[in-house]
């Protein structure tokens, strides 16, 4: 008998299948690749909308509205205070934050969307941490965290990633960390 796929698996397969097709896809067949209801995947393009995935809705069925760009996980470590600096640094030289990962020992990876690209996104997201009663996830393990950052090339983010070494935020991934945020 064949294992029924997660939650989570199914919309990683989802985000895979949009971003591999040329053409929208519709619910059902998203549904059919998948083995769910076209009920299920509407559920589920409504949770990968959360998480910030640019997914557009068209009569013909669902896009992934990504821009083909290059991506990369990286590893920092800074404190609270030089949160606008890094950011601004990445976002300056036309990178995008998509997210923000942590590895907690008790908790295990903890993740969020940023989708940070430009200095207006920095300040709203610094206000909102400035309003709220939360704090930056990288408190929760000393002030390291990784981001995935995209840019046009790969030449792009090497200049993002020379930048944040020279300002001492680069930080070195852990052997056990390479699979992690591969």
């Amino acid at each position: 008998m064949e294992k029924e796929m997660t939650g989570a698996d199914r919309r990683k397969k989802l985000i895979l299948l949009m971003r591999e097709s040329e053409q929208p896809l519709s619910g059902t067949q998203l549904g059919q690749v998948t083995g769910v209801s076209r009920q299920v995947v509407v559920q589920d393009i409504a949770l990968l909308r959360t998480e910030g995935y640019p997914i557009v809705s068209t009569a013909k069925g669902y896009l992934l509205n990504e821009p083909k760009c290059a991506t990369r996980v990286i590893k920092v470590c800074h404190t609270n205070e030089q949160v606008e600096e890094e950011l601004t640094s990445i976002v300056d030289l036309g990178g995008t934050v998509l997210n923000v990962m942590v590895n907690h020992r008790v908790y295990g990876r903890v993740e969020a969307a940023l989708n940070i690209r430009n200095r207006r996104d920095v300040q709203g997201f610094l206000n909102d941490l400035r309003t709220g009663k939360s704090v930056p996830l990288l408190n929760v393990t000393s002030g390291y965290h990784f981001h995935k950052i995209s840019a046009e090339s790969e030449e792009v983010l090497d200049e993002i990633e020379h930048a944040l070494q020279k300002k001492g935020f680069l930080a070195e991934v852990m052997p056990y960390e390479q699979e992690t945020h591969a």
